[in-house]
């Protein structure tokens, strides 16, 4: 089973924040995000997660003002943050997201090569096309690009990046001191990418990465992310509210894979969960209380206005759902099931507001050790899963309790590692070094 740490400073649940457990304060704090990191790693974790937004959450209202009272919302530049996450841990993967609507193919292939580098190969790259018209707003654009448009600057993107890291060879580097070569020119070539969005010529300007490449991690539920998933990702971050879509999740992209030519084994496929764990399963009960009382309403309003790219503050908050399913300009497939399911059930926006502020649409596994790992082998088992994404409730509380109570159970099982099986993430994941294309 493959664990993957959501890093946090405050935690998933958007009552996190103002619990008296979490750790998160006004200034970086670099030291929390280490602790955890270590924490993670301590436990044997595949590898930590940093998620990225480009831009204060402003959808809703068309302000940020109201995002500042209801949850956190800081994003600090995730590359820099690893960077210092290499220098804090010597096993654990460390993956983050780099946007391929607002950023270039060259400056990402060169700095998660870097990082692996840096890292002793341990990078891997979340791959996002982003969401919303805030984050336009902060690169000179007026709005964001529409659903299919940027899913197709994402395939060039991520297949530009894929060809600069193989424009060094594995032996490139021969530092012939006497000879005065530094690496053979023949197995050093240009990228000559030429596409509808990109013209990089390449070479990369440092050797290729101790993983070959950095592992390729991305997120999605939409019919167009498969389709570019399935060529090129080999980490997938779910987001499957039940084990029975998990399931058909999983059985499917794993079809898509064998379809696009790749075996299926190739893509671990880890959903994400948020475990609220406690000595009992009382205990973890009103824990879970406690969260959500700490819920301010409008916090799921503008996390889904934002991760929609659509306002709802349209719409009274005492009245039923609105289907807005076929104006979403963000996150597609993931609302399109947030909204039917909540129409289906007649509750009220408030209602779903404050459902989708304490988990994101993701499981949340509440009770004991045994109680919580229970369900994650019963996922596991059941072919709902390759692993899990953990997203703790309460950072850095949730995770400590997840590694001091949970890990364990699973370990006694035989169901997560006591130790890693080598020094890369690809090791850590049971993915081959992929040779260089030609």
């Amino acid at each position: 089973m493959h664990l993957g740490l959501y890093l946090s400073e405050a935690g998933l649940h958007a009552g996190g924040w103002r619990h008296p457990r979490s750790g998160m304060d006004a200034g970086a704090n670099i030291e929390l995000f280490r602790q955890q990191s270590r924490t993670a790693e301590d436990a044997r974790f595949d590898f930590v997660f940093v998620a990225d937004k480009l831009a204060v959450d402003d959808i809703y209202g068309g302000s940020p003002d109201e995002v500042l009272r209801g949850r956190v919302n800081v994003h600090r530049d995730p590359i820099v943050l690893l960077t210092a996450l290499a220098g804090a841990t010597s096993r654990i993967g460390l993956a983050a997201t780099a946007s391929t609507t607002y950023s270039e193919p060259f400056h990402v292939a060169r700095t998660f090569s870097t990082i692996d580098h840096v890292s002793g190969g341990r990078a891997a790259w979340n791959a996002v096309t982003s969401v919303s018209d805030g984050e336009a707003r902060n690169f000179s654009r007026d709005a964001h690009l529409d659903h299919t448009t940027r899913y197709d600057r994402a395939a060039e993107f991520i297949d530009t990046v894929l060809e600069l890291w193989d424009t060094w060879d594995d032996d490139a580097v021969v530092l012939d001191r006497a000879g005065s070569v530094y690496a053979d020119p023949a197995r050093v070539r240009r990228a000559d990418h030429a596409g509808d969005w990109f013209r990089v010529a390449g070479p990369l300007t440092l050797p290729r990465s101790p993983q070959g490449r950095p592992v390729i991690v991305q997120a999605g539920a939409s019919g167009t992310f498969l389709e570019v998933a399935a060529r090129t990702a080999e980490v997938v971050f779910a987001v499957a509210p039940t084990l029975e879509r998990a399931q058909d999740f999983r059985a499917g992209f794993r079809a898509a894979v064998e379809a696009a030519g790749r075996p299926a084994d190739t893509v671990k496929v880890l959903p994400g969960i948020m475990p609220i764990v406690a000595d009992t399963d009382a205990e973890a009960r009103t824990m879970e209380r406690e969260l959500t009382a700490l819920v301010h309403p409008v916090a799921g309003l503008t996390f889904m206005s934002a991760s929609m790219n659509y306002d709802l503050s349209r719409h009274r908050v005492d009245a039923p759902v609105p289907d807005v399913r076929d104006e979403l300009r963000g996150s597609k497939g993931r609302f399109e099931h947030v909204i039917g399911d909540a129409i289906e059930r007649g509750i009220t926006l408030g209602e779903l507001a404050v459902e989708y502020a304490a988990s994101l649409s993701f499981p949340t596994l509440v009770g004991s050790a045994r109680t919580v790992a229970d369900e994650m082998e019963r996922w596991y088992a059941e072919g709902g899963a390759d692993g899990f994404i953990v997203l703790p409730a309460v950072a850095p509380a949730s995770l400590d309790d997840v590694a001091r109570l949970v890990v364990p159970e699973l370990q006694a099982r035989g169901l997560v590692r006591r130790e890693y099986p080598g020094t890369t993430l690809r090791d850590h994941l049971g993915l081959a070094r992929p040779a260089p294309v030609r």
